[in-house]
């Protein structure tokens, strides 16, 4: 039986993305994502709890978020959970990132003068990569 590894998240960017070209031209962005939950707590105080995701968006929506995504907007986002160890000081760290699979903008569009002229979404859904060419 096969599993399922499905993330979808809606949050604000918690910077620019970093955008990084490597050999042969492959494009990948990294970047933060805020995602914020509100609820009240057992005396009826309201509470927020903000996680933050890295995120790694491959080639053609690597392209897309170094054009378009800034930090402050808010997108939603379909992908996968990736878990990474590393070594560092002879400590081992674990990691946790979302690879994107697809990007939507999600916000109002601002006009020219900074005056708001509706809601708006941009869709960015590009066909899954081949994973056999990545570069690890």
């Amino acid at each position: 039986m096969a599993g399922v590894n499905k993330v979808i998240l809606v949050g604000n960017l918690g910077r620019d993305p970093e955008v990084r070209h490597l050999e042969g031209g492959t494009s990948v962005a990294n970047f933060t994502l805020a995602t914020t939950e509100v609820f009240k707590d057992k005396n009826g105080n309201r509470k927020e709890q903000t996680e933050w995701h890295n995120i790694v968006a491959w080639r053609g929506l690597a392209d897309i978020a170094e054009r378009y995504l800034k930090k402050g907007m808010t997108v939603y986002l379909e992908g996968r959970i990736r878990n990474k160890s590393y070594e560092k000081d002879g400590v081992k760290h674990y990691t946790s990132e979302i690879l994107c699979d697809s990007l939507t903008m999600v916000g109002k569009k601002e006009s020219g003068n900074g005056a708001s002229d509706g809601g708006s979404t941009t869709t960015i859904d590009l066909p899954p990569d081949k994973t056999d060419d990545l570069p690890f």
